[in-house]
């Protein structure tokens, strides 16, 4: 029987710049071989120090006239842009952008949730699927072979509600390619690709609350698509532009 059990870690401390979040992890659960840890993307930005105070921000032209439309801080949509290659929506208080990293979201993914110190921001990791890859090795190194999933609360269009998606992965197989396969009725399948990676993600976050200081979450069940590679990553994911029939 097909079952899926998620597990919140518990008693991790306020993450700092500089900390082993794979130490961390293993010190306070023992892990299985095809176990995925699912991260918040909060700590693994903060462990790399991606945070910065607005303070110390000082915002141009373009990001003045923006934060005027908007009515936004200034300082925030100066960072909003330097984390930005395009701007693809700036209306009814919305700045919809395409990240360096590829992400289309709100922000740029940069979060004032969950950071103590007063005047700061966390922006998104540098390069979230090299991030996933450390910490899996980190924990990789002390005995269990899992996956790593990164993930991050974002918008949905045409929907109500955020949903956690994932933005950096590894040792996990982040699509599951059925086109070609039979459904259970014979029936060929011409588009079915399912998201692991980011369904993986969805069903971490409904076990941990954003009051809850439960960052990690242990997926137990998914171990088939748990590689021992640590794969292409959650690049992966991302829709090509030339695809995109709604930019």
């Amino acid at each position: 029987m097909s079952s899926l059990t998620a597990i919140g870690v518990e008693g991790l401390p306020e993450v700092e710049a500089g900390a082993s979040l794979g130490q961390l992890i293993v010190e306070r659960i023992e892990l299985e071989d095809g176990d995925i840890v699912v991260i918040s993307q909060k700590v693994v930005s903060k462990a790399e120090g991606q945070t910065r105070r607005l303070s110390s921000v000082i915002p141009g032209a373009e990001a003045r006239k923006l934060a005027a439309v908007l009515g936004k801080e200034p300082a925030l949509v100066e960072l909003i842009l330097e984390e930005s290659s395009e701007v693809l929506r700036a209306e009814r208080g919305v700045l919809i952008t395409e990240t360096h990293h590829g992400f289309v979201c709100a922000n740029a993914g940069i979060d004032t949730s969950n950071v103590p110190e007063n005047d700061t921001v966390c922006l998104l990791p540098e390069d979230p699927d090299a991030s996933a890859r450390r910490i899996r090795d980190e924990i990789v190194g002390q005995g269990p072979d899992i996956g790593v999933v990164i993930s991050d609360s974002f918008g949905r269009p045409w929907r109500l509600g955020q949903a956690e998606v994932t933005i950096g992965c590894a040792g996990i197989q982040p699509l599951d390619d059925w086109r070609g396969r039979r459904d259970a009725h014979g029936r060929e399948l011409e588009a079915t690709v399912i998201a692991v990676a980011d369904e993986a993600a969805a069903a971490a976050d409904l076990v941990r609350g954003k009051d809850s200081s439960i960052p990690v979450v242990i997926l137990r069940g998914l171990d088939r698509f748990v590689t021992s590679e640590d794969g292409p990553g959650a690049v992966a994911l991302r829709r090509p532009a030339s695809e995109d029939l709604f930019r």
